[in-house]
């Protein structure tokens, strides 16, 4: 037995996934009155590969690990509920999260009726080992750790998600969204031997893929099997397979170097205003920045038709907004509206 087997819901252990016809059949292209569709061809009568094999080939080359250990889904934020539904006992199981992060984790815990223990990151947005792992109990079925974190920017070292891997029991979910902008490096590669961790990654950041929807999550291949039987049939659609393969063969290197060279820019230009009290140390592709009076230059932005993320209300980022790293000539007009505020 697996250390992970133990963790999945009794019915979820006992599911008879749903399939098709065409998972039956696998050989060429064939006649097919099967599945009820339209017999009319324009490109898009027949229903998608529920499989996605050709993305996930692609997709497991550019990661550099077996399509078996990958998992696609209508965003990010599908491989985050199905983590709940394959693991966590809706009125028994909890989960910890660390605050202030990604709030999806939260939603999808409260839609599943799974308890959340928060645990609080430092004054500098690191992340307490010890009190993390104080917070869970037998209970606890999963930890959602975001690096880089979202909003703070701040990525955590990779040994010591690692560490927290080792000594947790349960599953440990590591989001990377934002990890193609971050120094600190990934855990895709740890992700596929190790039986208890689970990577998210995305094509909406880096990739400029956001309006396709497509998350991905990277784990063993028990794991990857557990949510694909969970997962509806055809989560994905053709149309944003097709164009995801199109975008994919772009080398988009250099534009990542140019975010993360606007990104320190705009840290050295925002500390010379007297409003500003402090711009955190970001490994994202955007900055979280501490003013004073944050709500009324929040609205002096929308007003100038420049919007940010008002983030002063959620607690640990007080007086803080949160400013995407633009297009330079973007940020030029931040920089621009941001020298009249201060006049």
């Amino acid at each position: 037995m697996s250390r992970i087997t133990h963790l999945v819901r009794p019915n979820i252990a006992a599911l008879t996934p749903y399939s098709t016809a065409r998972d039956e059949y696998g050989g060429p292209i064939g006649i097919f009155l099967d599945a009820n569709e339209s017999p009319y061809e324009n490109g898009y009568n027949r229903y998608p590969d529920p499989h996605q094999a050709a993305l996930k080939a692609r997709i497991g080359t550019i990661k550099g690990i077996p399509s078996e250990n990958l998992f696609l889904g209508n965003g990010s934020d599908e491989a985050i509920d199905l983590v709940f539904r394959v693991f966590c006992i809706p009125g028994k199981d909890n989960a910890v999260i660390m605050a202030p992060s990604y709030g999806m984790y939260g939603v999808a815990a409260d839609i599943n009726d799974i308890a959340v223990r928060t645990v609080r990151l430092e004054a500098d947005f690191s992340l307490d080992t010890e009190k993390l792992l104080a917070a869970c109990d037998a209970d606890t079925k999963v930890i959602f750790l975001c690096s880089p974190n979202n909003p703070s920017g701040n990525a955590f070292p990779k040994a010591q998600l690692l560490e927290i891997c080792d000594r947790f029991p349960g599953v440990v979910v590591v989001d990377e969204a934002y990890a193609d902008f971050s120094s600190e490096g990934s855990l895709v590669s740890e992700a596929a031997t190790r039986e208890n961790l689970i990577v998210l990654q995305t094509l909406s950041k880096a990739r400029a893929m956001a309006g396709l929807r497509i998350g991905l999550a990277i784990s063993s291949t028990e794991i990857i099997g557990l949510m694909s039987e969970v997962k509806y049939p055809y989560n994905l659609s053709r149309a944003a397979m097709e164009k995801a393969l199109e975008f994919l063969e772009k080398d988009i290197t250099e534009e990542i170097n140019t975010i993360i060279t606007e990104r320190e820019r705009l840290n050295k230009i925002l500390l010379r205003y007297t409003y500003v009290r402090e711009v955190f140390r970001s490994d994202a592709n955007f900055l979280l920045v501490r003013v004073d009076a944050p709500d009324a230059l929040y609205t002096y932005l929308l007003d100038q038709g420049i919007i940010v993320r008002n983030r002063n209300r959620v607690k640990g980022c007080e007086g803080c907004l949160r400013l995407t790293v633009g297009l330079p000539q973007e940020n030029d007009a931040l920089l621009r509206a941001l020298d009249q505020y201060a006049l």
